[in-house]
């Protein structure tokens, strides 16, 4: 069985927006990972925890910071899907197949459902 059969007549759609976003995702998340984590560090050797608040508080700033890179890959798995999704449907077209409805072209001529 061929799964991907093309309709002899179907054109591509011309590239767009959903190729330039594609290709400047993995740029994206590096940046998107590296300020926080950077910035993050940077606070760990600028400060010297005096007391356990301080101690607690970059704690919280570890986890405000975890939370925030899961958000944005989460946000760029996002929009990578949504590119995938554009780029599949400005394809060319494809057969699918066939499945006859009892009543599609002549309403009420097949009664054979009791």
């Amino acid at each position: 069985m061929n799964w991907l059969q093309k309709l002899p007549d179907s054109r591509r759609s011309p590239a767009g927006l959903e190729w330039q976003i594609w290709r400047s995702l993995p740029s994206i998340c590096v940046a998107g990972t590296a300020l926080p984590i950077g910035a993050l560090v940077l606070l760990h050797l600028a400060m010297t925890p005096a007391s356990v608040a301080d101690e607690r508080w970059l704690l919280m700033v570890a986890y405000v910071v975890a939370g925030a890179v899961t958000f944005h890959w989460t946000a760029l798995l996002t929009v990578a899907m949504a590119c995938m999704i554009v780029m599949v449907m400005k394809g060319p077209a494809y057969v699918a197949d066939a499945y006859p409805l009892p009543h599609s072209d002549h309403p009420g001529a097949d009664n054979s459902r009791g």
